[in-house]
């Protein structure tokens, strides 16, 4: 079986251009084997012209999938809980859930039973992220206003009592907060955050 060769690209992720170079083949046949190795499930499709191999995604670690979900949409970075959980600041673990901030679109893809999830924010809210282990990702305090602007907004639930805000640098709060809307530093003074 052809498979075997695509066994031999050694990439988390791959397009076309790898597929037909490792089964011999044009890029325009490389597209409709993507496709048939989909429906017998020996890839997963994360968007266009992006695959996983199936035994690649299932031994996959959290910074592969962080990272997979950087590429999922762009630009984006990981924000909101999934940020707050890898800066260990929420004891609320979402197994199999990650959540990134964008500017184009909110969207989900589902990759077998793991679900990336992106919502989008207005352009002026859009830093305050940084790159580590290759991952664009936002610092505590940004994913945690992340959370209070959508949360302001109706469009999010923040399960307030499972963050330990003591780990959150206060002042960063404060700075940050002045380029949200006055709707979302409300509900920050209201509890207690600034």
């Amino acid at each position: 079986m052809k498979i075997n060769d695509l066994n031999k690209i050694e990439k988390l992720y791959f397009g076309y251009e790898e597929i037909g170079n490792a089964l011999a083949i044009k890029e325009a046949s490389a597209k409709v084997a993507a496709s048939r190795y989909v429906k017998q499930g020996l890839l997963l499709r994360m968007k266009r012209n992006m695959y996983l191999l199936r035994n690649v995604w299932n031994t996959a670690g959290q910074d592969e999938k962080l990272l997979l979900a950087n590429l999922g949409q762009v630009p984006s970075y990981v924000s909101l809980a999934t940020a707050l959980d890898f800066h260990q600041i929420t004891t609320q673990i979402q197994r199999d859930f990650f959540e990134s901030v964008a500017m184009k679109r909110t969207k989900e893809i589902h990759l077998d039973s793991t679900v990336f999830r992106y919502v989008k924010i207005a352009r002026p809210l859009y830093f305050g992220f940084n790159k580590v282990k290759g991952i664009f990702i936002a610092t505590p305090e940004k994913a945690f206003l992340d959370a209070f602007y959508l949360l302001s907004l109706g469009r999010y639930a923040l399960d307030i009592s499972a963050l330990d805000t003591e780990k959150l640098d206060r002042k960063e709060i404060r700075r940050l907060s002045k380029k949200f809307p006055s709707n979302t530093r409300r509900l920050l003074k209201r509890d207690g955050y600034l």
